[in-house]
């Protein structure tokens, strides 16, 4: 199973870029993408333009017109689909939806998630943090379970030194917080959950996988990597190849992020 994910930065203006069409030629069995920022109609014309108009499409939208917004597409119908996490505050905000597949390897779950950009010591940070704890707790119960389950998505948060080129002047910043990076320890190193991109990567610096619009951020690779796939073990160990769609120049791009793309052995 190829599964991609991908802040799109507004479908709309993803597809007008191309962005839509490179997403549909790389023969992917699912797509998760964030920032859609389209209503339901908008959505389903722009994956019909790209010729995935036949494929599955589990949306939720924010409530908040033309923010957020978090779409699974899989080739597989699903046999559940949930939208929101945690507490009632994080059920219209367009940052969550899951699905189920049916495998040979028995039921993945998959999630699209896109986490707050936050700022540092103001209430849009707290309500970030509420939301990577409901995240947590989300997590805990697939891996206490031992479920195959992979949450993917712009998670807003560079985990290690190796994860954005100028570290040092950013420890301070919202992305880069010692209390926004030790939940990303607490899973790795406790929560039986795996970034199987960095797995099958290696140690960095990069690849990044986020760079501003401006200025010579991208020329310079002065990026972030923030986001991610990430795998109970049990999935983990079925990961295959994991590579980022890095655009080739600048006048390439159709989104500031790139996609994450890992392969997954769910034979038998």
């Amino acid at each position: 199973m190829r599964v991609i994910t991908a802040n799109v930065n507004g479908v709309r203006a993803a597809a007008r870029r191309g962005g839509l069409g490179w997403l549909a030629a790389q023969e992917a069995d699912v797509l998760c993408l964030q920032e859609v920022r389209a209503t339901d109609a908008h959505l389903a014309q722009a994956l019909g333009d790209a010729g995935l108009g036949a494929w599955h499409v589990a949306h939720t939208e924010a409530a908040d017109k033309g923010r957020a917004g978090v779409v699974v597409v899989s080739r597989q119908t699903p046999s559940r689909v949930q939208v929101g996490v945690g507490a009632q505050e994080f059920a219209t905000c367009g940052r969550w939806v899951e699905i189920d597949l049916p495998t040979a390897a028995g039921p993945v779950t998959i999630v699209s998630a896109y986490v707050h950009t936050g700022e540092a010591a103001t209430a849009r940070q707290e309500e970030k943090y509420r939301f990577l704890d409901a995240m947590n707790e989300r997590m805990a119960a697939w891996s206490a379970a031992g479920d195959l389950a992979l949450l993917t998505g712009d998670l807003n948060v560079a985990h290690r030194e190796d994860d954005l080129k100028n570290w040092k002047g950013n420890l301070k910043r919202a992305g880069f917080l010692p209390r926004e990076r030790a939940y990303f320890d607490r899973w790795f190193e406790f929560g039986d959950w795996a970034d199987t991109h960095r797995e099958l990567h290696g140690p960095g610096p990069g690849p990044y996988t986020w760079w501003s619009w401006r200025g010579k951020a991208f020329d310079n690779d002065a990026g972030w990597r923030i986001d991610y796939q990430l795998a109970t073990r049990a999935l983990a160990k079925r990961a295959l190849t994991a590579a980022v769609g890095r655009a080739a120049s600048y006048d390439q791009r159709w989104s500031d992020h790139a996609a994450v793309t890992v392969d997954y052995d769910l034979g038998a």
